[in-house]
């Protein structure tokens, strides 16, 4: 038995088998640190880069201090992005199979409020959701927090840049003064430091190292001015190839005017940013998740909210303003024991935030190859393409239904297949690419069901069919 074994702790064996069945096998840093603090009852300032571990962090030692037989919300988490809520919910679903009749729900904007009313009104345990949405049910008097025991703050840097301090301060107004108070930020400003001085009781702080391995993610500069930087843009794509890529921009304008550009050149690209709706920014992410989106530029904030473990590249298409935002940002790749790839692009003005980025990682960035470069573009497709589907949770169709669907009469192999998501009112199944016309025209001409839906074909990127020719430079 190490210190890093989840069974160094006093956890109760029900919750160590679900850990095991689960695939945790031993604590990361920042668990190994928190959960002894946060299972003690303190108050805590945890610091750590995405991907590090965090709800399980928190949700352990959240779960370890309900009562399942007193129906009230006795935990609340406020997350920045509705994205962010549903995973962590997720996993808090998932954490929380060692005991019976956990109830948690989430409240975020971007959804009707009635069904969340509605869940209200049957109780719940736990609560997850965006700072806006929350202060909206507490307005109206359906949301109760006065028996809340534990306050988690998740990416509360985030929250703070994206104007939520009144809104959280709010909230916490209706929490008791003596719950346990949990805030887990990827970096530390002083809007932090203020926000725990009000709000925690004599917080320990834990930090896990937030510099990435060089043998881990592979981190490549290259200087360009702002007239060449679509250019040397398509030229590294043409030339790593990622099969998925995010890459960040710092505006909202950005993401929309890149990824249209990559589009012109024959790549399959989508944008994310905070002024799509959310139905636009769900299908997007189920996109980018199931391999039918390559390219995704994106805003820090917006990024938030994707859970992608194999990411093989991230591109700096602009520097953010500060280093630890730069070390978040690359974070996203190279996890799980995977070799990452992260590019930069940087102007002569720019260069400072380079020398900055190196100091605080302590270790230098090297220069790409310019010459390794290839001065024609080859333009990249996903290896996917979604089918949408007009039938979903609400008309009782599962994914199941949909694999029958196109395994069976519609005679496409199981491994042509990719993931399939259920909504509500719609269902998405991602298929290759190479198939996809077919898998099309049989579930245009087919049933699921016994049922006739409408499907259509979505893409980020080009047409369904459209193969361009290489476009010389």
């Amino acid at each position: 038995m190490t210190d890093t074994a989840f069974s160094s702790l006093a956890l109760p064996t029900a919750l160590l088998d679900t850990l095991q069945q689960l695939g945790y096998e031993k604590m990361t840093p920042i668990q190994a640190q928190s959960l002894p603090r946060s299972m003690a009852g303190e108050d805590l300032i945890a610091k750590a880069k995405t991907g590090s571990g965090k709800t399980a962090a928190f949700g352990i030692g959240l779960l370890l201090r309900l009562k399942p037989a007193h129906f009230a919300v006795q935990a609340l988490v406020l997350c920045p992005t509705r994205e962010l809520s549903t995973q962590v919910a997720t996993e808090l679903r998932r954490l929380a199979r060692f005991q019976q009749n956990t109830k948690i729900i989430t409240l975020c904007g971007g959804q009707p409020i009635g069904p969340q009313i509605g869940s209200l009104e049957h109780g719940a345990h736990i609560v997850v959701g965006t700072p806006g949405r929350i202060a909206d049910h507490l307005r109206k008097g359906t949301l109760k927090l006065d028996k809340v025991k534990t306050l988690v703050l998740d990416e509360a840097d985030r929250m703070l840049d994206m104007g939520f301090i009144e809104a959280i301060e709010g909230i916490i107004d209706h929490t008791p003064g003596n719950r346990q108070t949990l805030l887990f930020s990827a970096t530390y400003p002083k809007q932090i430091r203020q926000l725990s001085s009000r709000f925690q009781n004599n917080p320990v702080e834990v930090s896990v190292e937030s510099v990435h391995s060089p043998q881990q993610i592979t981190q490549l500069c290259y200087p360009t001015s702002e007239a060449d930087k679509d250019d040397l843009l398509v030229r590294l794509l043409s030339h790593f190839r990622p099969a998925s890529c995010v890459l960040f921009c710092n505006t909202k304008q950005q993401c929309e005017t890149i990824s249209a550009m990559l589009r012109d050149q024959g790549f399959s690209a989508g944008a994310m940013h905070g002024d799509m709706m959310q139905k636009e920014r769900d299908q997007m992410l189920i996109q980018f998740a199931n391999g039918s989106c390559s390219i995704l530029a994106a805003t820090d904030v917006a990024a938030r909210g994707l859970d992608i473990n194999d990411l093989p590249a991230v591109i700096n298409y602009d520097l953010p303003r500060n280093s630890e935002t730069y070390v978040h940002r690359i974070g996203r790749t190279g996890r799980a024991g995977k070799e990452g790839l992260a590019l930069s692009l940087y102007t002569d003005y720019e260069s400072r935030k380079i020398r900055a980025i190196e100091e605080y990682q302590q270790q230098p960035l090297p220069l790409g190859e310019m010459g390794d470069l290839p001065s024609q573009v080859t333009p990249m497709h996903a290896s996917m393409v979604t089918l949408c589907i007009s039938g979903g949770r609400k008309d009782k169709v599962r994914p199941g239904d949909i694999l029958g669907a196109l395994t069976g009469e519609a005679g496409i192999a199981g491994d042509l297949v990719g993931k399939i998501n259920i909504l509500d009112h719609v269902a998405f199944v991602a298929i290759k690419r190479d198939t996809a016309n077919q898998a099309l025209g049989r579930l245009i001409n087919g049933k699921i069901k016994g049922r006739k839906f409408k499907v259509r074909p979505m893409e980020a990127g080009l047409p369904l069919g459209d193969e361009r020719p290489p476009r010389r430079r």
